[in-house]
């Protein structure tokens, strides 16, 4: 331990001589190193911000949520004729579904009604997404209230001429006025505000945005379009119990619905499942594309840095040749010269990954602050970027440093 310290002390002692002796050279070879490390740490970085951020978004979909709807999920370019044919779910069909899946821990059924004005007073709010859902609505998908509340289920039985809105519309509508209350004009009825939604957020995708949303209860909405046309925008949301894997789920709620369709055991379901796990599988290959096209430019670039490292380590040995004969002719093994210049190389490599692991961080910074969207350097990617640059400085200076190793004293003291 002793000895390999006094290595570690004397490498650290001629890397600094190395960098101060001839500053220029020393910057162009650890730039070589730090422009590799910036490019395949800030693509990985950039690419898990992008990641997470998206993921987090499709998440609030529910991993234990099951959706039936008319539209699978994915590539339909094959059958969109054929799947253009089918119905969309039906309310009746989410009355099965609530009354007898005993696999399901709640459901909830939703219709989209299309683009309506609203008005209070002299304030009026155009294109707000009219939507109709029962009252299980929000405990489904879990969001929250920024004030007041959601619909009782006597509200929604009767039909109650209640709305909640959606954050942009309600701050578009009523300003620094309070909303729970108020009555607004919607379709020539009056209906009184009771809830506004929380801000849906600005992730890059958001499957949830309810922001410019103005939700009444589905036996409302009923009244106002034609829920039996086949061009309503419909889904039922089932939760699973916990315990309840979606496979099972989903066997339950075929049965149900084909039951409630009537289709005969040879038709095939005129209806689709779809799951969070659909998506995320996409995602899956989506991001391993950009993730190999990352390391693939960080490559090429810490290959051009492991260059000049070596560069610079062979020519400290030219320039240290009288002093590795003069050490080995007092004793200095093979191996001592050797782990001397590979720490060498490692240390130089070392402080050039640092240098792009900074400007990568000040770069994220920069971005998140300018793009209101977060990027930043997990622990996974700092550890990474050390790895790569101590791998770096074995490799590019394993030659250089057998190199020194293998100089005959005599020969290396005439230089």
């Amino acid at each position: 331990m002793r000895i390999f310290f006094k290595i570690f002390t004397e490498s650290i002692r001629q890397a600094s001589q190395q960098l101060s002796g001839n500053k220029l050279r020393s910057f162009l070879s650890l730039l070589g190193i730090s422009i590799g490390i910036f490019c395949i740490i800030g693509v990985l970085s950039a690419v898990d911000s992008l990641e997470d951020n998206i993921r987090g978004s499709m998440e609030k979909l529910g991993n234990d949520v099951l959706y039936v709807q008319k539209w699978p999920w994915g590539d339909n370019s094959s059958n969109w004729w054929d799947l253009m044919k089918r119905p969309t779910p039906r309310y009746e069909e989410y009355e099965v579904i609530n009354d007898k899946a005993r696999s399901a821990q709640m459901s909830t059924f939703f219709l989209g009604a299309g683009s309506r004005t609203l008005k209070w007073k002299n304030n009026s709010v155009e294109r707000s997404f009219l939507c109709g859902v029962t009252p299980e609505f929000v405990s489904v998908f879990g969001i929250g209230f920024h004030r007041g509340r959601f619909f009782s289920a006597s509200e929604s039985f009767y039909a109650s001429n209640k709305v909640v809105l959606g954050f942009t519309v309600a701050e578009e509508l009523f300003g620094s006025v309070e909303p729970v209350g108020k009555s607004i004009k919607l379709q020539g009825g009056t209906y009184e505000v009771i809830g506004v939604l929380e801000s849906s957020g600005d992730e890059l995708i958001n499957p949830l945005d309810f922001d410019e949303a103005v939700i009444v209860t589905y036996n409302k909405v009923s009244r106002l379009v034609n829920v039996k046309g086949n061009n309503t925008d419909s889904f039922i949301a089932v939760k699973a119990r916990p315990g309840v894997s979606l496979e099972k789920l989903k066997g339950e709620l075929r049965i149900l619905v084909r039951s409630q369709r009537r289709l005969n055991p040879r038709e095939e379901d005129t209806f689709a499942f779809n799951e969070l796990t659909v998506v995320s599988e996409q995602f899956d290959s989506f991001f391993g594309v950009l993730n190999l096209l990352g390391g693939v430019i960080g490559f090429f670039s810490i290959l051009v840095g492991g260059v000049s490292v070596a560069n610079i380590m062979f020519v400290s040995v030219k320039e240290r040749t009288s002093q590795i004969g003069v050490k080995k002719a007092l004793g200095a093994k093979r191996h001592i010269i050797l782990s001397e210049f590979l720490i060498e190389a490692i240390i130089l490599c070392l402080l050039g990954g640092a240098m792009g692991l900074g400007l990568v961080f000040l770069i994220t910074k920069i971005l998140t602050a300018a793009l209101d969207f977060p990027i930043y350097i997990d622990l996974g990617n700092v550890l990474l970027g050390a790895g790569m640059s101590i791998i770096i400085g074995v490799v590019a200076g394993f030659i250089p440093a057998v190199q020194a190793s293998k100089l005959d004293p005599v020969e290396a003291m005439r230089q």
